[in-house]
């Protein structure tokens, strides 16, 4: 195997890592120290998480919860261009600022569908095992070489802008790993069971109607509880997609876990705890209010929901 999900990993430890020495540097921040920190505890779960003990990262993850909450990622002082110089730059390259951005859904559907047997000098080319994620990471790294080839950046100018953006999403970006681990561990603790029982006491589980749309809108109300579908959907699908909907129903477990996952994400659209889709955006463009992300797309979220209940009911049995 060429790539792995491994090689991926290492690439945005490294990635961070140089994130956290700029951060060091910057005596423009307050907190550069407890900021390079952060970055630099983020950084060492991707290059080393697969020797470390769980009990060691563990305390890594319990240390950026710390640092986090006392207040000490904050932004410091970067080497932007000016106003006048970008707006000289999006004229000069026009619709082509598009194409890094592009890029990535493109390669990324390339790498999934059409690279998954491919193999070079006998060695697969890609991890099948995860194919999707390095075909992902395999995208932005192409996408990054791309942009620096057309807005002519050299060094380390990118790590600077992409330290701007990171400091400015804050401690939301790791959320979507967090929570997915807590998804991982409600579902070993057993919640799913607990869930099942729930639903069955709540509804006739003959009922093949019925049981779509508590899994569907529990998806939707867990992830809402919880801020991100990936911890949603172990303990959904191990408490009612695969018990009541696959095996009481023999619905397609492939069809349950898409349109699932789907009708999770209607309920990141609808919950501030998925601070970094719905409250950082409002931060970023200084809206008044920072719900207003979330009242915009509540509508949205539930028209897709209700699609998504019959799409399951029609096409997962």
């Amino acid at each position: 195997m060429l790539i792995s999900l491994n090689d991926v990993y290492y690439v945005l430890g490294a990635f961070l890592a140089m994130i956290a020495a700029l951060t060091f540097q910057d005596r423009a921040n307050p907190k550069r120290l407890l900021t390079g920190t952060f970055w630099g505890l983020y950084a060492i779960s991707f290059l080393f998480g697969d020797v470390i003990s769980p009990v060691y990262m563990g305390g890594i993850a319990i240390s950026m919860a710390v640092i986090a909450g006392f207040g000490g990622v904050r932004m410091g002082k970067y080497d932007e261009s000016t106003q006048k110089e970008r707006e000289e730059h999006s004229r000069k390259l026009g619709n082509w600022l598009f194409m890094p951005a592009l890029l990535i859904p493109v390669i990324t559907v390339i790498g999934t569908i059409g690279l998954k047997d491919f193999t070079f000098a006998g060695l697969q080319l890609l991890d099948k095992a995860n194919i999707t994620l390095v075909s992902l990471g395999v995208a932005c790294v192409i996408a990054l070489l791309t942009a620096m080839g057309l807005t002519k950046e050299k060094g380390l100018q990118p790590i600077k802008e992409s330290r701007r953006l990171i400091d400015a999403i804050g401690w939301a970006t790791v959320l979507p790993q967090m929570l997915a681990t807590l998804g991982a561990l409600f579902a070993a603790a057993g919640v799913g069971q607990v869930v099942s029982h729930l639903v069955s006491d709540a509804i006739p589980v003959d009922n093949r109607f019925m049981v779509v749309l508590a899994y569907a809108v529990g998806m939707a109300l867990f992830t809402m509880i919880m801020g991100n579908a990936f911890a949603a959907f172990p303990v959904m699908t191990a408490g009612v997609g695969l018990p009541l909907i696959v095996k009481l129903h023999g619905g397609d477990p492939a069809v349950l876990a898409a349109i699932g996952m789907f009708s999770g994400y209607c309920g990141t659209l609808m919950t501030p705890m998925a601070a970094n889709f719905n409250i950082v955006p409002a931060a970023l463009l200084d809206l008044p209010d920072k719900y207003d992300v979330i009242k915009v797309q509540i509508p949205t979220a539930l028209i897709l929901l209700t699609v998504n209940v019959f799409l399951m009911y029609f096409l997962v049995y």
